[in-house]
């Protein structure tokens, strides 16, 4: 009995012993196939998640190199310019630039233009998602974005609110052409965009019709918008604008006429815009007369005379003549006299003057 019990004791040990081994394996099969698994999926996240990480390195590349810091020089070069000229005040106005085909350089958000350093300027892809900067992006950069979408060739864009051009945007007002030749060249003709509440989309689509064939626009009620191939000329445009119109509230304040440089040196100085590579935009400006003159502006225009004499003989003949120095409707002698002698029996009744003893 004994031998028989250790017998069937050992074939029990020994049939429990092939029931794990087979168990072992079958465990380590199934072990090795789910690391298998889960080590092709790892491998497919890791691929997947090294893609927008090669983007960021490669957007902080772009973002750190030498041609993206001057840049960044440049835009902090014109956010000052354009506080010292009154063009814009606290964190008003914005500047951006086109370094690549996905990849903009922009003003921050709530940072005042005279303050800008290199290192507060943000970097966003052609939609306007921020990929580098330590500062919020301008809340107004999708007006810059749709000008670049819609002009390959501008490459910098300046937005600000200078108070002569300004004044011209809250009235509709277009200043008039061909009176000065910095203007003719450097913008050549502006429009006005309807007003939008800034910083949304519909703002941004204002622009849309006349910046293929303007690089200056009033904005109503707002401000103005400038592109250029560098940020230094956008601001250009910018100050020669308004430099422009106020010239022209000046010579409104005269009283005379406003004389025109004639369409043959129109096109001269078109030429020259040629010339110095500046963008040529297509004659679409309908022909000058009286009315289309004063839809313009309401500021009196002089047209360049058809007598076959000068410009200059005209502003010399004008200069000569009394009463086109002091305007068209300026006030005769007597009745100046009769006003100012009223306004002093006026004072001499309300006052009682005590002579000096």
């Amino acid at each position: 009995m004994g031998p028989r019990f250790t017998k069937a004791k050992g074939a029990e040990v020994k049939a429990g012993k092939k029931k794990t081994v087979k168990t072992t394996a079958r465990s380590e099969r199934a072990a090795q196939a789910g690391s298998t698994a889960k080590t092709g999926q790892a491998a497919k996240t890791g691929r997947t998640a090294r893609k927008p990480a090669a983007r960021r390195d490669a957007a902080n590349i772009l973002f750190s190199s030498p041609e993206a810091e001057e840049i960044k020089k440049e835009i902090c070069a014109a956010g000052r310019k354009l506080w010292m000229r009154q063009y814009v005040d606290g964190n008003g106005g914005n500047i951006s630039y086109r370094v690549g085909p996905n990849a903009v350089l922009c003003t921050p958000s709530l940072v005042s233009k005279f303050d800008l350093t290199p290192a507060d300027i943000c970097l966003t892809d052609i939609n306007g998602k921020q990929i580098a900067g330590s500062k919020t992006r301008s809340s107004e950069l999708l007006l810059h974005l749709e000008i670049y979408k819609a002009v390959p060739q501008a490459k910098a864009v300046v937005h600000c609110h200078p108070p002569h051009a300004t004044a011209y945007a809250i009235t509709g007002c277009l200043p008039p052409s061909l009176i000065i030749p910095e203007f003719e060249v450097i913008v050549g003709k502006v429009a006005v965009a309807p007003y939008e509440t800034p910083g949304t989309m519909a703002f941004a689509e204002t622009v849309l019709p006349y910046v293929k064939n303007h690089n200056t626009v009033l904005l109503a009620n707002h401000g103005i918008v400038c592109w250029a191939d560098t940020v230094t000329r956008a601001e250009w445009c910018a100050e020669v604008l308004d430099t422009y119109c106020w010239i022209l509230m000046l010579a409104a304040q005269l009283g005379a006429p406003i004389l025109r440089i004639s369409e043959q040196h129109g096109a001269d100085l078109r030429a020259l815009r040629k010339k110095l590579g500046l963008p040529e935009f297509p004659l679409d400006m309908p022909p000058l007369s009286e009315a289309h003159l004063e839809s313009q502006s309401p500021i009196a225009l002089k047209q360049p005379p058809s007598d076959g004499s000068s410009d200059n003989d005209s502003a010399a003949n004008s200069a000569r003549s009394p009463s086109s120095a002091r305007g068209p409707n300026a006030a005769p002698q007597p009745l100046v006299k009769a006003v100012t002698d009223a306004v002093m029996a006026a004072i001499a009744e309300k006052y009682t003057f005590i002579p000096r003893k």
